[in-house]
């Protein structure tokens, strides 16, 4: 999964899979929920029709990539990846990570700080201070909790794993400059938004703020790369 490609802050364009293709079980609910109850969402729905939120990989890959994606392109997230993946042998594990160390990970060109978060999420995953095979039976907070005990992953980064690997339907990533500047866009004629207006808008979305999310991030022109 490449969270920096998928919904990167500024409004990548977000994964999408066909119909047919894994669909979230809720997604065909939301749909008709949201273009009953906003009449902005009832006009950009139909622009993306047979498509839904895609599903995603193995967790640890994700919380990596998302990690070494950080405050960068996604052309240079894409090549710092890679680097990452040949130091690793294409094996990236906590076990792998852990072994290759600080030097290893900073001769695969990442900074010091981001060498630092990845071996503290491998650390995490190693010492099992982390559950991963109990997040699909845990509240969202919960899981949030988890994932922002670890350095580099934030409540942004956490909305992102939610949305994305856990799929989890009411997910408002209020920290996402994407979202905000499609709120502004589409419901105050372009006007800054605050966080609070965010919220309120969204309150005929729940309980499937993902999907309103995810519509709205589709909504918004691709990113210069």
């Amino acid at each position: 999964m490449k969270l920096h490609a998928t919904a990167e802050p500024g409004g990548s364009e977000p994964a999408a899979s066909f119909a047919g293709t894994d669909k979230p079980p809720y997604w065909d609910a939301a749909v008709a929920h949201l273009l009953k109850r906003d009449r902005i969402l009832k006009k950009l729905i139909p622009q993306h029709p047979e498509v839904h939120l895609a599903a995603q990989g193995e967790p640890f890959l994700t919380l990596a990539r998302a990690i070494i994606g950080q405050q960068i392109s996604t052309k240079a997230a894409d090549a710092a990846w890679e680097r990452c993946l040949a130091a690793c042998g294409r094996r990236v594990t906590p076990g792998v990570v852990g072994k290759l160390g600080l030097a290893g990970l900073r001769e695969a060109g990442l900074s010091q700080r981001k060498a630092e978060y990845l071996l503290d999420l491998a650390a995490h995953f190693q010492q099992r201070l982390v559950h991963p095979d109990l997040w699909t039976e845990m509240d969202d907070e919960a899981v949030i909790a988890e994932l922002t005990a670890i350095r580099g992953i934030g409540r942004w980064t956490a909305d992102m794993f939610l949305i994305f690997n856990l799929r989890r339907p009411d997910i408002l990533p209020l920290d996402d400059p994407g979202l905000l500047r499609a709120i502004s866009l589409h419901y105050f004629s372009g006007e800054p938004v605050s966080r609070f207006e965010a919220r309120e808008v969204a309150q005929a979305w729940k309980p499937w703020c993902t999907v309103a999310t995810w519509y709205l991030w589709k909504s918004l022109p691709p990113p210069t790369r």
